[in-house]
């Protein structure tokens, strides 16, 4: 058991049915009534954002989080197939689990898998950029230039993202995981 004055970002606590990650916490001292802390907490399930207050006495029930390192192997109907790199054990993740992060995912791809001391897997964490295929993208017209503006693209997992105008299919781009936009040409 935490207490709510050893409330830090990252933190996972069990709140509501559900296992919350704190993403910002303010201390607050009222000039009037009793200290409290403020806090932003993301379902690590679901990713609904939600705010609350905490009385500074109140106890929160922290949960431990195993990171682990895992290769993405492919994609099979509801399940996305992980394999550990020292044991060689394949598990099946849940599309719920990935949610919108499929489209990062590509073959072989290294990530860290965050797990409960139950072994519920909770989430994954991507590197920082991946470099992908672009396999559609809109026509390049002349007059375009490389600075100002772009063009809407497609890559090879199914990423729609703007990119400038002298990329074409088949380039190989950097792609930032933690925003979706184009970073450079690979």
């Amino acid at each position: 058991m935490a207490t709510t004055s050893d409330t830090r970002n990252g933190m996972m606590i069990e709140f509501k049915d559900g296992i919350y990650e704190i993403i910002e916490f303010l201390h607050v001292k009222p000039g009037k009534g009793n200290t409290f802390v403020r806090t932003k907490m993301r379902n690590v399930k679901t990713g609904q954002v939600l705010e609350n207050n905490f009385r500074i006495s109140e106890k929160l029930t922290e949960v431990r989080i195993e990171k682990s390192k895992k290769q993405y192997l492919y994609h099979d109907g509801d399940f996305f197939v992980f394999m550990d790199n020292e044991t060689y054990e394949q598990m099946n993740v849940p599309s719920e689990v990935i949610g919108d992060l499929d489209n990062f995912l590509l073959e072989n791809t290294e990530v860290i898998m965050k797990i409960t001391k139950d072994g519920e897997i909770v989430g994954i964490e991507l590197p920082t950029s991946v470099i992908m295929e672009v396999v559609e993208c809109d026509p390049n017209f002349k007059g375009n230039t490389a600075s100002g503006g772009g063009k809407n693209a497609t890559t090879e997992t199914g990423l729609k993202l703007t990119v400038p105008f002298f990329v074409e299919i088949g380039d190989r781009i950097k792609v930032d995981t933690r925003t979706g936009a184009y970073q450079e040409r690979a």
